[in-house]
Formats: C-alpha cells, sequence, structure tokens
C-alpha cells in the first residue's frame, strides 16, 4: 500500500521535475550564430590582435559577423589593420561560418565520443538543407572531409603559383587563408591596401581560375556535394542535384556573357583587354558575384551600370541551398520558374524530369521571395533616411550584397554611419541563416490554428 507521505513525495518530485519541450531547430541554429558573432567579437576585442589601437566594439562586431555570415564587406582592412594573430582568428571565423555552426558542433560531438540527439540531428540536416535526417552524421563527416580535402589541393596549387612572387613562407599563409576565403565563398581577401597590390587580389589568368573552381564548388551546396560523393556507389543523382548544376551553370554562363557584352566599346573598363582575357575576367566576376565578393575587375566601381545591374541580380538569385553562399539561391529561383511556366501552360502543378513539384514547396519559395524582397527594400529604405547623400544605386548594391553574403562594393561600406553599418550586419546575418530559418523559427512560436475562415476572392494582375 501506497503510505501518503511517499505519495505527496512523489507528487512533489513531479512537481520539482516539470516538462521542458526541446528547442526548436530553426531556434538553435539561429541562436548558435548569434552566439558565435558574440564570441567571435570578443576575439577580435583581444590585445595583439590589430596593428594599432584596438579595433573598437563596432569593427569588430562588423567583422565577426561578415566573417562569420561569410560575407566579405569590411569596415577594416585585413590586410594592414590585422597582424597575423588577427588574421588567424579572422580565418577562423570564415571556416566556421562557411562550414556552419551546426556542422561544427556535430562533428566535435562525434569526435569526442559523445551521442548526438534526435533535436541535433534535425537542426544539422534544417542547417543543410536536408528534408531528411537519415544518415545525417555519415553525410556529415564525409562532406567534412572532403571540405577540408578541396580547401587542401586549392591551398596547394596557390602556394605553387604565389611562392615565388610572396616568397615561400608568406605565400603559405595566403594559400591557405584564400583557398579557404573563396571555397566559403567569403571574399576576404589579404591583398587589399598592400601597396603592392593596390586593386586588391592578384588578377593573373591562373589565380583566377584557382579561386574560381573553389568558388564554383563551395557554391553548390553541401547536399549537391554529399550527392556527389555517394555517386560511385551506383545511386542516381539527384533531381535537386540535377538541376542545382543546371541552373548554375546556366547563371553563370547568362551572367558571364552579359557582363562581358555590356563592358564592350571605347572607355568601358575591359575594352583594352585582348578577347580571351575579356571572356576570363567577365566569368570570373559572374561566378565570384553570385557569392564569393573576389573582385577580378578591377577597379569594380568603374563598370557600368549595365553591369552593375546584371551583378545585382545574380547577388540576389545566390548560391544554392544550404551552400556557403546566400541569396534566395537556386531553388527558390528554379522552383518559383517551374510554378510559372507550369501556369502558362495551364498545369495544375509545377512538373519536371517526370516528377511534379509539392504545392507546399511553391509557397515556401514564394515565402522566401517575398520577404527577402521586403527585408531588401526595408534595408534600403532605411540607410537612404539616414544617409541622406548616400546614392540608390549604391545602396541598392551593398543592401543585396550583405543580403546574398557577397561581399562586393562600391567603396562603399566604409562609408556607412554606424546606424547603416548594423543595417548591413543585421542582412549579413539574415542572408546566411536565410529567409525560410528565420520563418520557420518564428513559425516554430505560433500556435496551431484550429479553425479555418471561409474562402474569398481578391483581384490580382
Amino acid at each position: 500500500m501506497t503510505t501518503p507521505e511517499r505519495s505527496g513525495l512523489s507528487r512533489s518530485n513531479t512537481r520539482q521535475r516539470p516538462f521542458r519541450r526541446p528547442i526548436p531547430a530553426p531556434l538553435r541554429i539561429i541562436g548558435g550564430l548569434a552566439l558565435m558573432i558574440v564570441i567571435g567579437t570578443l576575439l577580435l576585442l583581444l590585445p595583439g590582435v590589430s596593428t594599432g589601437t584596438r579595433l573598437t566594439p563596432m569593427e569588430a562586431a562588423f567583422t565577426a559577423t561578415s566573417a562569420l555570415s561569410v560575407t566579405g564587406l569590411s569596415i577594416i582592412t585585413p590586410a594592414t589593420d590585422l597582424t597575423l594573430f588577427g588574421q588567424i582568428i579572422l580565418l577562423l571565423l570564415i571556416q566556421l561560418g562557411g562550414v556552419g555552426f551546426m556542422v561544427t558542433a556535430t562533428v566535435a560531438f562525434w569526435m569526442l565520443g559523445r551521442r548526438v540527439s534526435l533535436p541535433q540531428r534535425l537542426a544539422l540536416s534544417d542547417s543543410l538543407g536536408l528534408i531528411m535526417p537519415g544518415a545525417i552524421l555519415t553525410l556529415t563527416r564525409q562532406v567534412m572531409l572532403t571540405v577540408l580535402a578541396i580547401e587542401g589541393i586549392g591551398a596547394l596549387l596557390l602556394w605553387l603559383h604565389w611562392r615565388d612572387e610572396l616568397g615561400p613562407q608568406q605565400a603559405i599563409f595566403y594559400a591557405i587563408f584564400h583557398a579557404i576565403s573563396a571555397f566559403c565563398n567569403a571574399g576576404f581577401d589579404l591583398f587589399g591596401g598592400l601597396p603592392e597590390y593596390p586593386q586588391g587580389i592578384p588578377n593573373d589568368n591562373l589565380t583566377l581560375t584557382l579561386l574560381a573552381a573553389l568558388i564554383f564548388i563551395g557554391g553548390l551546396g553541401i547536399p549537391v556535394l554529399g550527392d556527389l560523393l555517394t555517386y560511385h556507389t551506383g545511386r542516381q543523382i539527384s533531381l535537386h542535384t540535377r538541376l542545382t548544376l543546371m541552373v548554375v551553370v546556366s547563371l553563370n554562363c547568362a551572367g558571364g556573357l552579359a557582363i562581358f557584352l555590356a563592358e564592350q566599346g571605347e572607355g568601358r573598363i575591359l575594352h583594352a583587354e585582348p578577347w580571351y582575357r575579356q571572356l576570363l575576367l567577365a566569368f570570373f566576376q559572374a561566378i565570384s558575384t553570385r557569392t564569393a565578393g573576389f573582385s577580378g575587375i578591377q577597379p569594380l566601381d568603374a563598370m557600368s551600370p549595365a553591369s552593375e545591374l546584371v551583378m545585382v541580380t545574380l547577388m540576389f538569385i545566390g548560391a544554392a541551398p544550404a551552400s556557403m553562399g546566400g541569396g534566395i539561391t537556386t531553388g527558390t529561383f528554379v522552383v518559383l520558374t517551374l510554378a510559372l511556366w507550369a501556369y502558362a501552360q495551364g498545369l495544375p502543378t509545377a512538373q519536371i524530369g517526370g516528377r511534379k513539384i509539392a504545392p507546399d514547396m511553391v509557397r515556401k519559395a514564394s515565402a522566401v521571395l517575398t520577404i527577402a524582397l521586403f527585408a531588401v527594400l526595408l534595408a534600403t529604405w532605411l540607410i537612404l533616411m539616414t544617409n541622406p547623400t548616400a546614392p540608390l544605386d549604391l545602396v541598392v548594391f551593398e543592401v543585396v550584397s550583405a543580403f546574398a553574403t557577397c561581399g562586393l562594393t562600391l567603396a562603399f561600406t566604409s562609408e556607412l554611419n554606424t546606424f547603416g553599418q548594423l543595417v548591413i550586419m543585421v542582412m549579413m546575418f539574415w542572408g546566411r541563416l536565410g529567409a525560410l530559418t528565420i520563418i520557420l523559427g518564428l513559425a516554430q512560436l505560433r500556435h496551431q490554428q484550429l479553425y479555418e475562415y471561409p474562402e474569398a476572392q481578391i483581384l490580382i494582375g
């Protein structure tokens, strides 16, 4: 028989152990990135990081946000304002931001022999953009090893190319830094600000080719890399991978050709170059513009308005889902394009490759596009309101570059006031997470609606 004392003790213990709901996966990702930005800011405020006086809190916070969001916009000059210790911290932040907070945490748990819980697996699958969390740990390990291998090969090739110009020792760190920065689509470089390189990174043919290859691979996305890694096992390449490769190649070719044509003619920036060099510079700039932020055409602000419009478009679309880049992503772009084509043909759903696109995916893509446009317009308006003399084209370019985590700038970032820099930081944070992650995170805070309203018709078009 249960005594009253025991019964009361049991009730007391029950009260002391209330049920706690796990933190939703999207909120884990948002909180993780915010925490890493705080830690990165504190690291950049340490003594010995800067070459002169310590970085201001704003400079440190802006740099940490830009590095962890793999953007590349900066209000300091890393080559001259940071010591070697500071540059190493910046490099670690870029690498952590590129592979993602959840990926790094999961790999750390695995190396320590700790079990990765189901909520952590769900958060990781969300951060990687995977639909199903099955075999997530195996894929993560494979991708991490592949990332390190690609960055290592890229660093080796850059070192072999730069060792005579920079010296063998300096070329080692420069090669590692720029291989990671290019693969993670970060856009930070250690050449800008140096008297020997007044325009930034070397734009010789081999350097541009190696950086473009690293940028291209990094912008494909972890799901695509994972799919390609397992292709040799007999698995078919998924529809997502096929569409991503097709769209990425198409955007790079269309963008490169558009820039090439826009910069023809007397007085244009590519006019004095040989035709093959014009093609190389134009296609490199198209590849870099989508997410990386390296400037092969120098100076960038000397490009024609037509080229600037092309670059804004490429930046806004961005890279593949769950990649090192940002933007609305190629996935959103292709889903909306297929939905539009299906509507024009009178089809009930979007279709491709013998498959139909779920209506829920179209709604998500529409939500991402709508929220992205709203965020870009709001950020542009806020900067124009607080920087009355700022030209509209420069502000739009800067905001889209931050949103797309691209990092290209028309020499305007340092001209922003403190409020404008804060707006750009928010856009970089938003762009790295992606609109869908934030929407899902906010959706977790809502209660489920238990009723529906009657249907109504609204005129459109």
